[in-house]
C-alpha cells in the first residue's frame, strides 16, 4: 500500500486540496491560513511529490493512481467532503469525484488539464500543442532536462519566464517537475467521454479560468462550458493559468464562498 503525505488543518466541513504539476500540498498554504477558521483542510502531496513516494509501477499511471491516495486519508473515511483541484490536481479530482460520488458536497476545478478530451473531440490544434508539451517531457528527461524545464515553465508561466529565474530557483524547479513525466499517462490514457462528466459529476461543480490562459486550457473550458450547462463558471480576467498561486488575493475568495454556498445541510 502506498503512503500519502498530506497535512490537514482548520475545523469545520472537511475540504481535500489537490496541487498542480511542479507544485505540492503547501501551494495551498495562504487558503488555510486565512480560512481554516471556517473549514477542515486537507491538502495532499501527490505521487512524487513531499514524502509521497515517486512512481516505481511498471504500468502507466492513472488518474485513479492518483485517487487511491485520498482513500488512505484516516479522518476521511466514511465522510462526505468537498474537492479543489488545479491544473493536473483538477483532473485528479475530476475522477475522485465521479469515485466517491454522493460522498462529495461540493466540486471546485481550477484549470484541469484532462488533456485526452481535446483528442477525444476534435480540438486536433490544442492538441497538437498538448503532443509537444509531452515530447519536450518525454525526450529530453535524461538527455537535456533543463530543455525541458524551461520549455515547461514558458509555457504556462509565460514566456521569459524561466530565464527570470534565479539559478536555484531554477534548481528547485527543476527537482519538483520530475513527477510529471509519469503525469502524462494518467492525463492522455483516461478514456472517459465527456458526457459522462456531464452526468456523473456533481451538478454544483464550480469551474474558476482565466482568460489569458494557454490555447490548451482555453479550449478545455471552452468544452466544459458547452457541454456542461449546470455547472458554474467564473472568467478571471488576468492571472493565466497560474492564478492561484500568483494571485491567491482573487482566486481564494472564490474557492471559499463556493465552498459556504453550496455545502450540503
Amino acid at each position: 500500500m502506498q503512503d500519502v503525505d498530506y497535512f490537514e488543518s482548520g475545523t469545520g466541513p472537511k475540504v481535500v486540496l489537490l496541487h498542480s504539476s511542479a507544485s505540492s500540498a503547501n501551494q495551498w498554504r495562504t487558503l488555510i491560513e486565512n480560512f481554516s477558521d471556517k473549514f477542515n483542510f486537507i491538502a495532499l502531496n501527490l505521487i512524487g511529490y513531499g514524502k509521497t513516494p515517486t512512481w516505481k509501477n511498471d504500468h502507466l499511471q492513472s488518474l485513479f493512481d492518483q485517487v487511491a491516495l485520498i482513500e488512505k486519508i484516516p479522518t476521511l473515511k466514511d465522510e462526505t467532503f468537498s474537492i479543489v483541484g488545479h491544473s493536473f490536481g483538477g483532473s485528479v479530482a475530476m475522477k475522485a469525484a465521479m469515485h466517491f460520488g454522493d460522498r462529495i458536497n461540493n466540486l471546485i476545478l481550477l484549470e484541469p488539464n484532462p488533456f485526452y478530451l481535446l483528442k477525444q473531440e476534435g480540438r486536433l490544434g490544442a492538441f497538437e500543442e498538448v503532443l509537444l508539451l509531452q515530447h519536450y517531457i518525454k525526450s529530453y528527461f535524461k538527455n537535456d532536462w533543463e530543455k525541458a524545464v524551461s520549455f515547461f515553465a514558458n509555457y504556462w508561466n509565460g514566456k521569459g519566464s524561466w530565464e527570470k529565474l534565479s539559478e536555484h530557483q531554477k534548481e528547485k524547479f527543476s527537482i519538483i517537475l520530475k513527477p510529471n513525466l509519469f503525469e502524462w499517462g494518467a492525463v492522455m490514457n483516461e478514456t472517459t467521454p465527456l458526457e459522462v462528466w456531464q452526468t456523473k459529476l456533481p451538478k454544483k461543480t464550480f469551474l474558476i479560468q482565466a482568460r489569458d490562459t494557454v490555447k490548451t486550457i482555453r479550449e478545455l473550458n471552452e468544452l466544459f462550458i458547452l457541454n456542461c450547462p449546470e455547472w458554474t463558471f467564473k472568467t478571471l480576467e488576468l492571472g493565466g493559468h497560474m492564478a492561484p498561486t500568483t494571485h491567491p488575493q482573487v482566486v481564494n475568495p472564490l474557492i471559499i464562498n463556493s465552498l459556504m454556498r453550496d455545502q450540503k445541510p
